[in-house]
């Protein structure tokens, strides 16, 4: 090491060392440097190398959020905003140290607008928590990503799930936000009007940044109504291709489908073992509808139909609430269902997503790509909306298997991108998706990305790393 780089780094390690002492004084035992808590604070979900903050605090408002990023911002420390730390792609990771700030002390469902269909939640709220607070107002938050999720992480990454294909996304469900910026200013973005053509809107700006912008400390929610009625169930198809093609012909019969999930055989042989189900193990297609009772009805007719079309079916349906919780409580178990299926090793979960008429064909060759390959990787996907997930299991001692899985998502990602999809459809970009992204979106949209992050965050300390490659 040159000596300027070693003073460099001295002058940073005493930046750091200030900070956390000034941190210290002010959140006493809410701010924490053991390495327990630390390795807690960085990823662990999936084969990603745990890269661990200096310190993690834990806030109780904006105001000290907006308290932290002054002191953070002096020193140019960087800052990671922890939720519940449920994403696949490293977001929460320190590459390089810095403050990891735990919002989920910050839980208060600060007010209910049952008229307006909408509430004002703190970050640390989880989805699962906020539906158990409205469940006697008749409404009822769709998004729906599976882990139990803070609703300010799932604002950062831009989550969706199982619901979108009627419900939308985060962007679609987040009407404002109260961020803190870089420098400890406190931004709010919108009103509670349900549309507004008043500005920038930077509400989306800051939905999917990934806590690269500010951090998010308040949102503004838009509710549903809990349907009349819902109907759910499965149905089986010969191939991948069949499955898909009935999802495609569903959607453009404009059936007001409310979820169509995908799992493709080697997932339901995994769901089967790990929930106690019976489910044919072929290509199988989870739907539900809601509405009220007759259009439901219908909706299930319909859909049994083009099902039977594509040589698919039964469509075994029911409207029994316990027969459809446990059917979606398997579908959201099968990351951990599909652990089982190459025990010790570890998963590489990705995802991608295609105009819906190109989904039949990117599934297909990433499934014969499998194939060839020889790898353990099973297939699901939010497929109404063309987004699928593979979860290639890797021995993580044999470093010929890693690069030749790894290989095998880029491969993945460009095939979906030459589609015109995207790399993510709702993991986000985290540290290892940064690469995709020019390939994705071109030099000039780089660049403006770039523009906007050096104009809110000149010192680069919000979340970096992350989104954006660095900079030569």
């Amino acid at each position: 090491m040159d000596t300027t780089t070693h003073q460099a780094k001295h002058q940073r390690d005493l930046g750091y060392a200030d900070a956390i002492a000034e941190l210290a004084a002010s959140f006493g035992d809410r701010l924490s440097t053991a390495e327990a808590v630390r390795r807690q604070h960085s990823s662990q979900l999936t084969w990603m190398v745990s890269q661990l903050p200096d310190a993690v605090v834990f806030p109780d408002s904006t105001e000290e959020v907006a308290q932290i990023a002054r002191i953070c911002g002096a020193h140019r420390v960087p800052m990671i905003a922890f939720g519940a730390g449920s994403s696949f792609e490293g977001h929460v990771n320190a590459p390089e140290g810095g403050i990891s700030i735990d919002l989920s002390r910050m839980n208060a469902i600060v007010e209910v607008n049952a008229e307006d269909m909408d509430c004002r939640v703190q970050p640390g709220v989880t989805r699962l928590t906020l539906n158990e607070h409205l469940r006697d107002t008749g409404l009822f938050f769709p998004i729906d990503p599976g882990a139990d999720a803070s609703l300010g992480g799932m604002a950062a990454t831009r989550a969706s799930g199982t619901n979108a294909v009627r419900y939308g996304t985060m962007r679609d469900n987040v009407v404002a936000l109260t961020a803190v910026l870089p420098n400890g200013e406190i931004a709010r973005t919108a009103r509670r009007a349900r549309k507004s053509s008043a500005g920038y809107d930077l509400t989306r700006l800051f939905v999917g940044s990934e806590g690269t912008l500010g951090i998010i400390t308040e949102l503004v929610l838009r509710l549903s109504p809990i349907p009349e009625a819902v109907v759910g169930g499965t149905c089986a198809f010969p191939t991948v291709r069949s499955a898909c093609d009935a999802v495609i012909a569903t959607i453009q019969s404009a059936i007001p489908v409310a979820r169509i999930e995908l799992l493709d055989e080697l997932t339901v042989q995994a769901v089967n073992r790990y929930s106690g189900l019976g489910l044919a193990e072929s290509p199988l297609l989870l739907v539900e509808f809601h509405g009220t009772p007759a259009g439901v009805a219908e909706q299930s007719e319909r859909f049994g139909e083009i099902a039977e079309a594509f040589g698919g079916g039964p469509f075994a349906w029911s409207e029994k609430l316990e027969e459809r919780t446990a059917l979606w409580k398997a579908r959201h178990d099968a990351y951990w269902a599909c652990l089982g299926l190459r025990p010790g090793a570890r998963p590489i979960p990705t995802d991608v997503c295609v105009p819906i008429s190109r989904l039949a064909d990117c599934v297909e060759e990433t499934k014969r790509e499998i194939t060839e390959l020889g790898l353990i990787a099973p297939i699901v996907g939010h497929v109404g909306d063309g987004n699928f997930h593979v979860q290639p299991l890797v021995d993580m001692s044999d470093a010929g298997e890693i690069e030749t899985v790894k290989a095998f998502v880029g491969r993945m990602v460009e095939r979906a991108i030459a589609m015109d999809g995207t790399c993510s459809g709702e993991h986000g970009i985290g540290q290892e998706k940064r690469k995709y992204l020019r390939r994705e979106h071109g030099d000039e949209t780089m660049e403006l990305m770039r523009t906007i992050k050096r104009a809110i965050d000149p010192h680069d300390i919000m979340n970096p790393g992350k989104m954006l490659e660095a900079e030569a």
